[in-house]
């Protein structure tokens, strides 16, 4: 259980995130939407210790994020954050086999060697292990990295937009992945997401923020909701079910 309890972030006069307590636990996808600003990817960052709070706590499996060693929490939670671009010229399986630097510290046992093969395998990447990153499309790509997480072998999964510069296909087929991945593997998936409907489909649940504040959270049934919608967007929103689906309409 990932339980975030009255956590706040200011930067200068401006907060951020205000006063947010949350849990996340259990087996799906958590997705976490809101328009730009609303402090979606400070309380990711936050959780993932990644950004420091001024108030409030974070607790992992009850480990303090705060306090708990670094090597402890990477065997929790791995996390995969918006700007994800390496400088380095690796290979795929060089990418994943970072994944198990928290048990391996550099030195990959048999045991890590599997783990990368199957990460490899579950992602449809085995062709591709002994390319570079910069030789694949943006897809293979972004499901390089998602390998990655995945051979970390968390309970937890916190991913910061990573539909980011994905056209819509290669989008479809991400989420469609972590939602299979969520239930397969038996992992919490926690993602920042744009796509209302993406979040819709594809979510166990769903968070909405504004302001730096939490202003619905539950199923999609009860979020994808026009007034919560048209609310936490400012604009006109046209829920409708579609072949079983909550989906959002909306046109300026």
């Amino acid at each position: 259980m990932i339980t975030v309890a009255s956590v706040s972030k200011s930067y200068g006069r401006e907060r951020v995130v205000d006063d947010v307590s949350i849990e996340f636990g259990a087996v799906g996808v958590t997705s976490i939407i809101g328009p730009n600003g609303a402090g979606k990817s400070t309380l990711l960052g936050m959780i993932a210790r990644l950004i420091p709070t001024d108030v409030g706590a974070i607790t992992i499996d009850g480990h303090d994020v705060h306090t708990t060693p670094t090597g402890t929490l990477a065997t929790r939670v791995a996390v995969l954050r918006q700007d994800n671009h390496l400088t380095a010229r690796l290979t795929v399986r060089d990418l994943v086999g970072f994944g198990r630097y928290p048990y391996s510290k550099g030195r990959l046992t048999v045991e890590d060697q599997n783990i990368i093969e199957r990460s490899l395998a579950y992602l449809d990447l085995a062709a591709l292990e002994s390319r570079f990153l910069d030789e694949l499309s943006g897809g293979q790509r972004q499901r390089a990295f998602i390998a990655m997480v995945l051979a970390q072998d968390t309970d937890y999964v916190l991913l910061d937009e990573p539909l980011n510069s994905l056209d819509v296909k290669h989008a479809v087929d991400i989420m469609r992945l972590l939602r299979r991945t969520a239930i397969e593997t038996g992992k919490r998936i926690v993602i920042v997401v744009h796509d209302i409907n993406f979040a819709s489909v594809h979510s166990d649940e769903i968070i909405a923020m504004k302001d730096g504040r939490v202003v619905a959270h539950g199923t999609p049934l009860e979020v994808m909701r026009s007034d919560v919608l048209g609310s936490l967007y400012e604009v006109d929103v046209d829920v409708r079910d579609i072949d079983g689906q909550r989906i959002a309409l909306y046109y300026g």
